[in-house]
This record gives C-alpha cells, structure tokens and sequence, in this order.
C-alpha cells in the first residue's frame, strides 16, 4: 500500500490551511490512500511529519503558499500546488502522486566525504537538542545573521578612518548607522525566536516585543533571554490550555494569545525584572572593560577550552552564546578569544595528518585535508570525527591547544567584531584588531594541538 504525506499552508495559518489539509484527508479515505497531513497555521505546525514518515512515504503532496520546509523531502516525488489546489480538486493531487516514480531516500552518502559526516553530525547534534537548551540555541541561530552583517558594515565604516562615521552623509556614516540598527536588532530577534522555539508561531510576536523591551530598558541579552522564555512558555500555556468556543478559536492565535502573553511579559520587563538585568548587564560590561590583563587572559583560557570540550555541544554553544552577544555591549575581546579557540582543534588535527603518516590510516589523512577548510571556516565540529575515534587523546589535546589560543588572543589584546566567519572575515579591514598577533594566537594554539595528539597516539600505520 503507497502511503501519501501532506502539508498544507496559507498565509494567514486560519482558515485554507486546515480546509486544504480536511479535503486531503477525506478523499484519500474515500481512496483507501493511507495519509497524514501535517498543517502549518497561525498556531504553528501541527501533525508534524518525522523522518520515519517521510522515508516511508512514496510521495508528498505540498499544498502551501509559503514555505513549508522543503528541505526535509530531498529524494522524494514531491507534488507542489497552492493550498486552494488542494480545497478545489484533492483527488487530482492524489492521483498525481500515486503516480509518481518513488526514489529512494539518498542513504549511505553522507559517509561518502568528511564534510558530510560532519554535517550529519551537526544535523543529528541538533535533533537531539530538547528543553530550554534547544530554544535557547534556536534564538541564537536567527541572531547570529544579524550581529555578523551588523558587525561586518561597522567594521568595513572604520575603512575610513576610525571617527569617519561621525561626519553625516558620508559612506562611513551610512555603514555605520545600518551596522548600528543591525545591532539593534539583535537581543529582540534572540527573545523572540527563543519564543517560537517553544510557542511557535503564537509566541513570536511577545517575545519579539519582550526583547525589545530589554534593549530599550538596558537589560541586554540577559533580558532578551528571559523575556524569550517567559513569552514562549506563557504563549504555550494559553495555546494549549485555553479552551474558547469554537466560533471564537480563530481569534486565540491572531488576538488572545498575543495580547494577553505580551501584556503579561511587558509588565514583568517594566516593573519587575528590567531593572534588575539592567544593573547586573552593567556590572558584566563594566567589569569586563576595566578588568586587567591576567584576568582577561583567564578569562581566555576558559573559554577557549570550554569551545574545544565538546565542540559544538552545550558547553562550545555556551562560551560561543556569550562571546556573541557581549559584541553588542561592544566587548569584543572575548569574542576574538572564542573563534580563535573554535578554529584551532581541526586545524591542529589537520596538521596532525600533515606531519605522521604512521599515526593516522588514508583515511583519516584524507579527512585531514578537509578538516584544515573547516577550521579555516571556523567550524569547530570539523574535528568531530578525529575525536570520536580517539577521544581520551583528542580531546584533552584540543582542550589545551584551544585554551592556548583563546589565552593568547586576550594577551595579544585582539578584538573581533563579528562572531564567525574563520579566516575570511580577518580580509575585511578593522574586523579584526592586532590581526597578525591574531593569526600567530591561532596558529600557536594549532600547533600544540597537533604536537599533543602526534605525542599521545599510538601508530596506526606500521613498516
């Protein structure tokens, strides 16, 4: 028996979604076509489709006018229309699909080269993610887009001199007022993303004006954070929870949910809790500009083991978390400290393989020649594999080189202005202060990170 996936999607998420989505689904009983429909309205996604589902399935049937996360269905026949195709002639769409030629979901490639294990194992990382950590990094990903272009413009305004900006009109002025409002930007799509990580769709726009909340207030990305959660679980709350007739149920996501959860978050953030993170925001900023050269070296050290403890997990995710959103405080140090020491793992293990054959198998020397791209993408995760099949050595040895790395560019006094972009952000001028202290940080660090595990690995390869 073929077995038939949907999605349905309109713009407003209120009435055609789930009119597109009942149609489907009567007909293809009417059929005796096995079908689940997954439906993304003003609600958010509901019967969602998982992967099992998706590799069973012998096509999809896309009845959306927005996206509908395409990206999952990658092998598969997949029939794309409006929703109205779906509401207007259902059983022509099945009948499509029926007839598709079914391909077989692409299995076994991504071992096939190093750079799709490693995304595979980032993808899966990501699956695995749940609770608070799961939002949190969700509103960390929409945010990092931003700070990198706002942080790029302002950095590429210093071209012209580093007060170029102040004079109105010029081009200096420009990058630096749209670098500015980038900036802006950043604790109020943090907030609001952690808000849809946990409420969907009805927790956005609470949590977007939560965030902004706490960039008026002083209240930083700490603010930002719990406003996020505090919209997200309060909007999860009356979606679920709150039963309205059902001639008023099409209100609850367009006009209750929001009103009521952003009522709620904004009080708290004005009465309660935006003084409060504005005081300890300030103390943070403070203490971090004023404090000495052992101390920030300290502070290097840790974070740049922390980045190579897990890499990518929650702890690399927590260092890099707050080396990002301290740019918008405009502390930049430990920023340069967290890529320099995010860089150098796959670097150092690349250099590894470079230098003994007898300790690595082809293989591995392969993998290390894209493990050096990696790292010079700044992709910490490049150097996954390599620990994965030898930890006890791997990791204590890119602990050490990172937290070298991460120490050195404190000392060195260097600044990063954007929170990724590996070697190729240090090509756009004044992104990076002390650029060649910079890249000596990092280079040091690499390379005792492939002294370490050339030391501690056993040979491989003998004769």
């Amino acid at each position: 028996m073929k077995k038939l996936l949907g999605v349905t999607a309109c713009p407003t998420g209120i009435a055609h979604t789930y009119m597109a989505a009942e149609s489907l689904q009567k007909t293809a009983k009417e059929k005796g076509v096995p079908i689940k429909v997954e439906t993304r309205g003003a609600v958010g996604v509901e019967n969602e489709l998982t992967p099992a589902e998706i590799a069973e399935a012998h096509a999809i049937i896309v009845a959306a006018d927005m996206d509908a996360d395409e990206g999952r269905f990658k092998g598969k026949p997949v029939v794309r229309v409006g929703a109205g195709a779906a509401i207007k002639d259902p059983n022509a769409l099945i009948e499509r699909a029926l007839a598709m030629d079914a391909k077989s979901v692409e299995t076994g490639s991504e071992t096939a080269n190093y750079v799709e294990n490693v995304q595979k194992i980032k993808a899966e990382r990501s699956a695995q993610r749940t609770g608070p950590y799961k939002h949190l990094m969700s509103g960390v990903s929409f945010m990092i887009p931003i700070v990198v272009a706002g942080g790029l413009l302002i950095a590429c305004s210093f071209m012209f001199g580093i007060y170029a900006f102040k004079q109105t009109g010029t081009l200096a002025w420009g990058l630096k007022t749209i670098g500015d409002s980038a900036m802006g930007l950043m604790v109020t799509v943090l907030s609001g993303y952690i808000a849809f990580s946990i409420a969907d769709r009805p927790g956005l726009a609470p949590g977007l004006i939560g965030g902004a909340l706490s960039s008026t207030l002083g209240a930083g990305f700490l603010g930002g954070i719990f406003a996020g959660f505090i919209a997200g679980y309060i909007s999860k709350l009356l979606r679920d929870k709150l039963r309205l007739p059902k001639s008023l149920e099409s209100l609850k996501p367009i006009l209750i949910i929001p009103f009521i959860s952003t009522l709620v978050v904004g009080l708290l953030m004005v009465f309660v809790i935006g003084t409060p993170f504005t005081m300890l925001m300030n103390a943070l900023v403070a203490w971090l500009k004023d404090m000495g050269t052992a101390n920030a070296i300290l502070l290097g050290v840790i974070m740049g083991a922390m980045m190579a403890t897990d890499m990518g997990g929650p702890i690399n995710k927590a260092a890099y978390t707050v080396g990002t959103a301290l740019i918008a405080s405009s502390v930049y140090a430990p920023m340069a400290a967290v890529m320099a020491a995010g860089m150098t793992p796959p670097l150092g293990l690349a250099i590894a393989t470079f230098i003994s054959k007898r300790k690595f198998n082809n293989e591995e020397r392969e993998a290390g020649k894209a493990a050096l791209v990696l790292g010079l993408s700044f992709i910490t995760e490049g150097a996954i594999p390599f620990a994965a099949a030898d930890p006890l050595r791997v990791i204590p040895s890119c602990m050490i080189g990172s937290a070298i790395a991460g120490g050195l560019s404190e000392a060195f006094g260097c600044l990063l202005r954007a929170p990724h972009g590996g070697l190729f952000v240090m090509l756009i001028p004044n992104a990076v202060s002390n650029v060649f202290l910079y890249l000596l940080a990092i280079a040091i660090g690499a390379v005792v990170t492939a002294l370490l595990v050339l030391v501690l690995k056993k040979d491989k390869v003998t004769g």
